[in-house]
């Protein structure tokens, strides 16, 4: 390989880092756990986390070995775990590292023709809810850092940008927001400090910006997304507000999800790539 063909590989290398949108979820979702770490004491999971984050990298060469599927699914299995860690609690090691697996698993098992038709980290955390007694969604380990809610807001929208997931995210948080506002400060007479509490909520946020905008799970077409997330922010909004149900919006998606394939079929589209196939067809040339 001359001079030449090494600057031309390490500048498609570059390019590659930027123009691939999993790097910036896994630079998001790790700031968020290293954010937890400093300001909210969360070392003291350190085994937890280390746990889950490698249980997902084995379970991940075993599934993408079995299939054929390339190398760098690696990253695919850092963002699911790094959710994990974010979303998922359990007192126990052995259910943790169970969680890890239906969500990687179920990328692989549970497919409908390219797509696999769950959220990895909404069906692991879901399934293991629901058969262990031991784990838990826990929404108030976020406590109330408005400004570490702000900020990462602010680096969602950033990182929505790059999976072009934006319209996603705005038509559940400006449904669900409308509708507790009207609820809360103009049905029942309440402050708007109350609203601003029911709002500013680490694991809303998380679902906001990460997990209801997985492009790999949410319809392909821009019309079918923006129906699909209203729809869920009115059913969480009735489940939360009425049925006290909290993380209401993290049940939804894992019963919305199979509506998925149906909403490709109605609205159909070009399906979201990670990275272009042009710019994998210049690096493997090279």
């Amino acid at each position: 390989m001359t001079i030449e063909n090494c600057k031309n590989y390490i500048k498609l290398k570059m390019k590659s880092l930027v123009n691939d949108a999993r790097h910036f979820q896994i630079a998001y979702l790790a700031s968020f756990l290293i954010l937890g770490m400093l300001f909210l004491d969360w070392t003291e999971n350190l085994v937890y986390y280390t746990l889950v984050l490698v249980s997902a990298q084995i379970f991940q060469y075993i599934g993408a070995r079995t299939i054929g599927a390339k190398a760098n699914s690696w990253k695919s299995a850092l963002i699911t775990s790094l959710g994990l860690c974010l979303l998922f609690k359990s007192n126990s090691y052995s259910t943790a590292i169970l969680a890890s697996f239906i969500a990687i698993s179920s990328k692989f098992l549970i497919r409908y023709k390219t797509k696999h038709i769950f959220n990895p980290v909404n069906i692991g955390i879901i399934l293991t809810t629901i058969v262990f007694q031991d784990s838990w969604i826990s929404p108030g380990q976020w406590g109330s850092h408005l400004l570490i809610l702000f900020s990462l807001g602010i680096l969602g929208f950033l990182v929505l940008k790059r999976v072009d997931r934006l319209d996603a995210s705005l038509s559940f948080f400006l449904v669900f927001g409308a509708l507790n506002a009207f609820r809360s400060i103009f049905y029942l007479g309440w402050t708007a400090d109350v609203l601003l509490h029911q709002l500013a909520s680490g694991t809303l946020v998380l679902f906001t910006f990460f997990m209801i905008t997985d492009p790999m799970t949410t319809p392909n077409h821009r019309g079918a997304r923006i129906f699909w997330a209203s729809a869920i922010a009115i059913v969480s909004f009735i489940l939360s507000s009425y049925m006290f149900i909290y993380a209401a919006p993290i049940w939804v998606l894992f019963f919305a999800a199979p509506f998925t394939p149906i909403l490709d079929h109605l609205w159909q589209s070009k399906k979201f790539e990670w990275i272009s196939p042009k710019t994998i067809y210049k690096l493997e040339k090279n």
